[in-house]
């Protein structure tokens, strides 16, 4: 039986006086690596949004690790950290020591059987449990989100999805959009053929769910609360979210796919898989700002990664460019006046379109607009150097 409060029809819209309310969804990171430019390019541009959308609307930042640690990419990693590793202490590693690890993990193509990775999917699903290579890993991010001014939304929290697996798929089967064929030994489909979208595989036939099958568990029961949806995400996961759109626009919000093209690096988009962050990961760019203070690292870092880098993926890393939008940003803060005459909402206001959300891109670019008045402290302060 489908949930009553995931009936697909559209909740009542609040009237025009009332606040907005907006859910953000970015991509979860695996915690197994570095934060390399590509994830930075995407939190940074997550932050400014959801701070700049706060001042105009009740934001809320979904950003659980819990839900996807169950996907099998995750679940094989620690695994294979168990086989290999046996009873290794975490706490004293870096990201880039389990990082060689889940490169030398990917390397090795092997495959766990489904029986070697249930008991994990067990102590994820029933007791919480995350395996401790990937809380070092969430402990050590969480110090550069701090020094970054980046919204914590829980990287170590535990925060389950809303649906158990079942009940996912039988909201899903209510609705026509469910292909379950593991009664014949074969896997689950997400079905929205009707709509010209091609099947698209969500469980395998012995019960392990990708991704998109976490997604739809976390965002099928939040998604009626909200009036917008936004999600930010990979290019390269588009016809995913095109099809998370669709499941999701039903039950009554507006979704919005906002993509962000990952960060070349010497011309080249690198797979996290393969290594080769040295040197660009983010603990290697805090160094390299040294000599900066803390609101000139914060709002350099996002002058660079989001008005230089831009929404594309054709401008390749470059460490000189980076070192200019700190120093442009120290001229900024040193320009800024308290406040502007226009209040914070109405300045923030003018770079949305046709949805509630504030696009990053247009107001970290009108920063460095020419011709125009330094931006306000009160607008820096609230936007681009929050702790």
């Amino acid at each position: 039986m489908t949930t009553p409060a995931l009936a697909p029809s559209p909740r009542p819209r609040q009237a025009a006086s009332t606040c907005r309310r907006v859910l953000l969804a970015p991509v979860t990171i695996t915690p197994s690596k570095p934060l390399g430019p590509s994830h930075l390019k995407g939190l940074f541009w997550t932050d400014v949004m959801y701070r700049a959308t706060g001042a105009l609307a009740e934001v809320d930042y979904r950003f659980s690790h819990t839900t996807y640690h169950l996907t099998e990419q995750t679940l094989a990693f620690w695994e294979f950290l168990d086989r290999t590793q046996g009873d290794t202490d975490y706490s004293g590693l870096s990201e880039d020591d389990i990082g060689m690890l889940y490169v030398r993990h990917r390397a090795a193509r092997e495959q766990a059987p489904a029986a070697a990775l249930r008991p994990y999917a067990d102590a994820v699903e029933h007791h919480g449990w995350v395996h401790p290579a990937a809380t070092r890993v969430l402990e050590l991010w969480r110090a550069q989100y701090a020094r970054l001014g980046l919204h914590d939304p829980g990287l170590l929290a535990h925060q389950p999805p809303g649906l158990g697996l079942e009940e996912m798929l039988d909201h899903l089967r209510a609705r026509g959009l469910c292909l379950d064929h593991r009664d014949l030994g074969g896997p689950v489909y997400l079905d929205l053929t009707r709509h010209g979208l091609p099947l698209r595989r969500i469980v395998t036939a012995d019960g392990r769910p990708n991704y998109l099958a976490c997604a739809l568990r976390e965002l099928l029961p939040l998604a009626p609360e909200y009036d917008e949806v936004v999600f930010l995400y990979d290019p390269d996961l588009d016809p995913d979210y095109q099809l998370l759109a669709r499941v999701l626009a039903p039950l009554g919000p507006t979704v919005h796919r906002v993509p962000v093209g990952r960060v070349p690096v010497d011309g080249e988009i690198r797979s996290a898989r393969k290594g080769g962050w040295r040197g660009q990961d983010a603990a290697a760019l805090l160094d390299a700002t040294a000599g900066h203070d803390e609101a000139a690292t914060r709002l350099g870092m996002r002058l660079y990664f989001i008005a230089t880098l831009g929404p594309g993926q054709g401008q390749s890393h470059r460490p000189d460019l980076l070192g200019q939008c700190l120093k442009r940003a120290e001229r900024l803060l040193a320009g800024a006046p308290p406040t502007a005459e226009d209040g914070l909402p109405e300045r923030l206001g003018v770079h949305r379109r046709d949805h509630v959300y504030v696009d990053p891109y247009r107001l970290t670019t009108s920063l460095l607009a020419r011709h125009r008045a330094a931006p306000a402290r009160d607008l820096l302060s609230a936007v681009f150097l929050c702790p």
